[in-house]
């Protein structure tokens, strides 16, 4: 009787020291004060958690096929044992797409370089994402969290994009555009996701760098982030996310900072952003998509970043269907000789709807700005107004925009709106907003009530 109680007891400790580790993954809770009240983040922490370094799960510098394998491996080892830290050593790391799990951390250590393939094949099959706003089965975005939780992209390393491929599909050939068309019609129409297919031979729709889709609790901290397919940090649908201390240098075709969409509860801090497009562009999805998911961007914060190059220091729209709102700017510093249009642009038109209200900017200094200060245009539909019709008409109200301290050396104008009679946009605040010289008039607004400047 009791040799067979040792052989039990033997065997259960057996069991039991077989059994995964779970890693230590705590939640830590970040808070940012603004106009609006108390902004508050949640995300991970993975310094006591397990490492796995790639290398000892085969991963071979400039071996595509076997480092692509790895990473994905040493993931579903760390997700399975509860999560943990994905070591990239240094050197250059060739690989194809990386899909992160939940309380994952890829961690790029100084002198590490992932080198992302431009084959289009290495983001297929397939994953549920989003084009400009309208919702698609696209190639996989290079860096992809699907429904994850607790996740963090850290370090000092450096994450690339090879462009040879991408940079032949910037241009918009015909075949592009009726793919874009179709996907238009299908989400007016609200076709299931799953229906649009948009991987063919001619619809060349570009993947974003980095895409956390329905995802929360996330860190990105620390990476130099170098080239870009499309937009190149891209929160969709998600909340509780963290950018801090993260490098953009992308100067390709729709090449935007960060893109967070129907997304809340964001911080953005002490981030360099030297790219093609929009520093930040605030966006919230596109007519009657959003309107579906009736979920707006809020609760964003924005502070003590560099702007090197791009098309506006902060842009919101003109995908903006869920909504804009509570969203804070402060303390960021434009270079000299950036060719930005605005500091802030609100874009929109008659397709869109959504409410965009309490958008605060205070503390920026920039030099010679291509337009404005402000703009705020309510009939930007670019190469749409003529590629496809208006299905259902709703006009976006635009109200509470208050910017104070901000100088710039030369501008066009201060403040250009352009609003609509039938909803004026109303309340708007230039407090201390101070230029060197001005190249055509002050102020030009159209259909704006309560307009202040002081």
């Amino acid at each position: 009787m009791f040799k067979h109680l040792t052989l039990i007891l033997s065997s259960c400790f057996l069991m039991l020291s077989f059994q995964p580790q779970m890693n230590e993954i705590s939640i830590q809770t970040i808070t940012s004060t603004t106009p609006f009240g108390e902004v508050k983040v949640k995300i991970p922490d993975f310094s006591q958690s397990t490492k796995y370094s790639i290398t000892d799960y085969g991963a071979v510098p400039h071996n595509q096929e076997a480092t692509s394998l790895a990473i994905k491996q040493a993931i579903a080892v760390a997700n399975a044992n509860g999560g943990g830290r994905i070591i990239i050593p240094k050197g250059e790391w060739l690989t194809g797409k990386i899909h992160l799990k939940s309380n994952i951390n890829l961690h790029l250590e100084e002198g590490a370089v992932l080198l992302f393939s431009d084959d289009p094949e290495d983001y297929l099959p397939a994953v549920q994402s989003s084009w400009e706003g309208l919702e698609c089965y696209n190639y996989s975005p290079l860096i992809y969290a699907y429904q994850c939780k607790n996740i963090a992209i850290t370090g000092k390393g450096e994450l690339k994009a090879k462009m040879d491929t991408w940079r032949a599909w910037f241009d918009r050939p015909p075949g592009h555009m009726n793919s874009l068309k179709q996907l238009y019609h299908m989400a007016a129409k609200n076709v299931p996701v799953e229906v649009r297919q948009m991987v063919n031979d001619t619809a060349n729709l570009r993947p974003q760098f980095i895409q956390f889709n329905r995802s929360e609790n996330i860190l990105l901290e620390g990476v130099t982030i170098t080239n870009s397919p499309f937009w190149v940090i891209h929160p969709y649908l998600s909340k509780n996310v963290s950018i801090q201390n993260v490098k953009v240098f992308a100067h390709g075709h729709n090449n935007d900072g960060v893109d967070p969409e129907m997304s809340q509860n964001i911080i953005i801090e002490n981030c360099t952003f030297d790219q093609g497009d929009d520093a930040i562009a605030i966006k919230s999805g596109r007519n009657q998509d959003a309107w579906r998911l009736h979920t707006p961007s809020k609760n964003i914060v924005i502070k003590n970043c560099n702007i090197i190059n791009g098309h506006q220091l902060m842009a919101i729209g003109s995908e903006l269907s869920g909504g804009v709102e509570n969203v804070y700017m402060s303390n960021c510093q434009v270079a000299d000789n950036a060719k930005l249009n605005h500091l802030l642009f609100i874009k929109t038109n008659e397709r869109r709807g959504g409410t965009v209200r309490n958008i605060y900017m205070d503390s920026i200094k920039a030099g010679k700005i291509a337009a404005g200060v402000l703009g705020i245009d309510t009939d930007v539909l670019y190469q749409w107004r003529d590629l496809v019709p208006t299905y259902q008409r709703r006009l976006t109200v635009i109200e509470d925009i208050h910017m104070s301290d901000i100088h710039a050396e030369n501008v066009d104008f201060i403040s250009k709106i352009t609003g609509q009679e039938e909803v004026p946009i109303k309340n708007i605040s230039l407090n201390q907003v101070t230029v060197d010289s001005i190249r055509t008039e002050k102020i030009i607004n159209q259909n704006v009530v309560n307009f202040n400047q002081s």
